[in-house]
């Protein structure tokens, strides 16, 4: 189905019993909101309500010009606007990647919206950033935000039909080649891209306390996130906290994990 929010149009994917309770879904780049279609059935069989959405960039109805129209503000206040527009007074949240980093600003700052805040893969930012600042390794690791950032990003990821992406999910098998081949459409992976170009320090520096309940999924195989980000995310966190560790997957821990990550998710709201 499509939401209509703040001018812009969204393509939402719902799924679960109609009276369940409402969990939003956020995905990550290069995914779409598809990266949860392994992890819905088992939310749906506990009567959840899902509603996954393809954010700004993504949805071809929701790309507007610029890079300031990409910071994580404004993905944020859609994600709200998404929930006005459902009719969903709080919703358990569940976000990968960049659907993380809106979560935990969500959470920090709409936390009368939020019932549960599950985080896969991207710590608290402020934990992220300790890490950057005092272990090189960690630095080291978000070497590939330089290339994505750049004005050639495009032409490096799509060449030779997305070989780039489709080398970096490898882990996932053909999903890989659903992503890489959905990011051709004209101004996608511009808006997708945006998002890093868009990213400050301040931005990030802003998020405060989490005061919901809150879980954050690590795994320790994932080429993008340390142990020490990992391990400090729950000094930010005055709520019910747990770090849920998972040993030998990677980043894309939705299709890698799906069924470790719904239980998490399960654990979390308690259902």
């Amino acid at each position: 189905m499509q939401v209509e929010a703040r001018g812009l149009t969204f393509d939402v994917t719902e799924g679960g019993p109609a009276d369940g309770a409402p969990v939003l879904l956020l995905h990550g780049f290069p995914q779409d909101r598809r990266e949860f279609d392994l992890v819905s059935p088992k939310l749906h069989a506990a009567g959840l309500r899902t509603y996954a959405v393809d954010q700004r960039g993504y949805s071809p109805g929701a790309r507007p010009a610029g890079v300031p129209a990409y910071r994580l503000s404004e993905a944020t206040a859609d994600a709200v606007a998404v929930l006005d527009a459902l009719g969903v007074g709080t919703a358990h949240v569940i976000g990968h990647d960049w659907g993380a980093q809106v979560g935990w600003l969500l959470a920090a700052n709409h936390a009368d919206r939020v019932r549960t805040f599950t985080a896969v893969s991207v710590p608290h930012p402020r934990a992220l950033g300790l890490a950057l600042r005092s272990r090189p390794s960690q630095r080291a690791r978000f070497a590939y935000m330089g290339v994505f950032r750049s004005p050639v990003a495009e032409r490096l990821l799509l060449a030779g039909n997305g070989a780039a992406l489709r080398t970096m999910m490898k882990a996932i098998g053909d999903r890989a080649g659903m992503y890489a081949d959905a990011m051709r459409e004209p101004g996608r992976l511009t808006g997708a891209l945006n998002w890093y170009r868009a990213l400050s320090r301040h931005q990030l520096a802003g998020t405060g306390v989490i005061t919901v309940p809150t879980t954050y999924v690590w795994s320790d195989k994932d080429p993008v996130v340390g142990l020490t980000a990992a391990l400090r995310t729950a000094d930010w966190v005055e709520a019910d906290y747990q770090l849920v560790a998972l040993k030998g997957i990677g980043h894309w821990v939705p299709e890698e994990a799906p069924g470790a990550l719904a239980d998490a998710v399960l654990a979390r709201i308690g259902v």
